[in-house]
């Protein structure tokens, strides 16, 4: 089997996007990371909050890409970046714990509080339907 050319650009390719990577700040890296899918979570893998949000995606039949902050090497990062987004970039702020936070269509929706508030007032599923993470 010959790889020839497209071998050796394989190699090549891999480590352009890994500098490219290193150079993302962890804001942009949450602006991407929200986008790549319909549903995104940022969570923690051992928040019970975080745990039942992926329960009620999950439950709807809904499948939603999840980021576990604890699990990523620049997950302290994202956290504070995610924390700036939520309005939450005080100090004092910084204590109270920032997961789950919930992308659809790439739209930051919020915290546990801001998910469950539009499920109960119906406004999840139109949200879901239009960003073509539920079909029904």
């Amino acid at each position: 089997m010959q790889y020839g050319a497209a071998a050796e650009q394989a190699w090549y390719m891999p480590a352009a996007v890994v500098s490219a990577a290193a150079e993302e700040t962890a804001a942009e890296r949450v602006e991407r990371l929200a986008s790549e899918s319909a549903v995104v979570v940022f969570s923690v893998s051992s928040c019970c909050m975080c745990h039942a949000v992926k329960r009620l995606f999950c439950g709807m039949g809904v499948h939603p890409a999840v980021h576990e902050l604890d699990l990523d090497p620049r997950g302290r990062d994202l956290e504070r970046a995610l924390a700036c987004l939520l309005g939450g970039g005080s100090p004092e702020a910084a204590a109270a714990p920032v997961v789950p936070v919930v992308f659809i269509g790439g739209r930051l929706v919020g915290a546990m509080d801001r998910v469950m508030a539009a499920h109960i007032n119906g406004s999840l599923v139109p949200l879901l339907k239009e960003a073509g993470a539920l079909w029904l």
